[in-house]
């Protein structure tokens, strides 16, 4: 079901789990990147000519020469970015937080659909959130949230890099640490019209988040923050969107401005819940007495196509496919005839081939033959799945510690289709409805779709489970038999 175009001051660019945007633009151009955390390939970077509609173009970290797993937990691996255009080449500078010891990574691509270059590691800069930028004369700066090399100080630091080498040319630096809130991070420095801007998050990426601005001479400052700090912000708000912040600037080829940055849509009773993860917001921006205004309200997004129906009829797996701490590879072996063969990881990672949620209201479905388990997640402790073995269904669920079967039926023979639906929320404590959403889960063993289970969906918003992360519907192994021929996904 399409909806009509609306005010991006409500609706994402990008809808579902893509946090941590950052933008730059060539020519007529526009390229945006996110961060993924656990799922690997990692870091998926879009395409747009307007703004507003975009599509993803590739992965740019999609080799674990780029990406070392470490320790693959949860809402680990790829935090906030940079993505840049300089000296004919682009630039994605991140943090792969699970392997601290790599400090910042940054690969670099002629073409942003790839491929990416081996990656070269600034390990004296600890943090997450790198930025680059550079001066008149090339030199180039590095700047991120964390300390440096020898422990010293928490805060917002810069250094001038060698960016052949990883390593900074003299001492690194502290610099602007915003207006006092908590967690000032998701530096992003530019030179525009006389001044240096240095641009923050803070309040933390939750209800009080915020962006904030300051400016000065050079790229090391000193900064004058800007006197209506912060410059952007929903907090203390009624308003549907919430959680906004993390933002990044861009010059469109008119002269005009726009920034993309992250919010989430939450519902049901307070606190309220979030389900799809952090998402991608687009506003306007313009220049007053040289500071940024946001006009959220500039842009009218378009109906985003998120639905799909994926029968793995090529070797190569779509874009949306991701997998929690290990590789596609490991799990799932395409089929000539069609289809991909399921295989628990061999390595203790979930072994689930995923894609990200999209709406707030939606069915998903996947048809197996054998066996084979849908699930949907937002992490390896709060999930919701329908499992295919030894001819029947069960529907199970885990919430924390709990692991609780919420029905089972027969199924005897060779195939079934899984159905898993976000519906309208039954769960009341009259009038007021308690969560986001509903979660369905039933199945066809040939007979028509029989109900197994529904359950309320806050135990899969991040309120509950907490993290950095969003919805994720997966596909995994049930058996030494699983074979997926078909996953489908409708927003309803």
């Amino acid at each position: 079901m399409s909806r009509p175009p609306a005010s991006a001051a409500e609706h994402p660019v990008v809808p579902g789990f893509h946090p941590d945007p950052t933008i730059c633009r060539v020519g007529s151009d526009y390229y945006l990147a996110h961060s993924s955390f656990e799922y690997f390939p990692g870091a998926p970077i879009f395409h747009s000519r307007d703004l507003v509609s975009w599509k993803q173009i590739g992965n740019i970290l999609d080799r674990r020469s780029q990406f070392l797993r470490g320790d693959g937990r949860p809402s680990g691996g790829i935090y906030g970015s940079t993505l840049r255009f300089h000296g004919g080449r682009f630039w994605f500078v991140t943090t792969n937080v699970g392997d601290a010891g790599s400090g910042q990574t940054i690969v670099t691509a002629e073409d942003p659909a790839g491929e990416w270059s081996e990656p070269v590691f600034v390990r004296d800069a600890v943090g997450i959130d790198p930025d680059l930028c550079w001066d008149e004369d090339g030199e180039c700066y590095l700047t991120w949230k964390g300390t440096v090399f020898n422990g010293e100080g928490d805060g917002i630091f810069q250094g001038r890099l060698d960016t052949e080498t990883g390593k900074f040319k003299d001492d690194p630096y502290p610099v602007w640490q915003g207006i006092g809130l908590a967690a000032s991070e998701a530096p992003h420095l530019y030179r525009i019209g006389e001044h240096w801007y240095l641009m923050l998050a803070e309040g933390g990426t939750e209800r009080g988040h915020t962006v904030t601005i300051a400016r000065g001479d050079g790229p090391a400052g000193p900064f004058e923050p800007c006197p209506d700090n912060p410059v952007f912000t929903h907090r203390s708000t009624a308003k549907p969107v919430q959680s906004t912040g993390h933002a990044d600037l861009v010059e469109a080829p008119d002269g005009s401005w726009a920034a993309v940055y992250l919010a989430v849509r939450p519902h049901g009773f307070t606190p309220q819940f979030h389900v799809l993860g952090r998402e991608t917001f687009l506003a306007g921006v313009d220049w007053v007495d040289g500071w940024p205004v946001f006009d959220e309200d500039r842009f009218t997004v378009p109906p985003v196509e998120t639905a799909f129906n994926d029968r793995f009829e090529s070797s190569d797996l779509d874009l949306r496919w991701v997998v929690p701490g290990g590789e596609p590879e490991a799990v799932a072996v395409h089929r000539p005839d069609g289809g991909l063969e399921l295989r628990e990881a061999p390595d203790g990672t979930p072994g689930l081939l995923c894609a990200r949620v999209r709406d707030l209201a939606w069915t998903g479905e996947a048809a197996f033959t054998g066996a084979g388990r849908l699930r949907l997640l937002i992490d390896d402790r709060h999930w919701y799945e329908l499992v295919f073995e030894g001819g029947r269904v069960r529907a199970d669920v885990r919430i924390g510690g709990i692991l609780h079967e919420l029905g089972s039926a027969e199924c005897p023979g060779e195939t079934a289709v899984l159905r898993i639906e976000a519906a309208e929320p039954a769960t009341k404590v009259s009038p007021t409805v308690i969560g986001p959403d509903d979660v369905v889960l039933s199945f066809d063993g040939g007979d028509g779709f029989s109900e197994l289970g529904r359950l309320d969906g806050r135990y899969l918003s991040t309120e509950v489970a907490t993290g950095f992360t969003g919805r994720m519907l997966a596909v995994g192994s049930a058996g030494e038999r699983a074979l997926v021929r078909r996953v489908s996904y409708e927003p309803r």
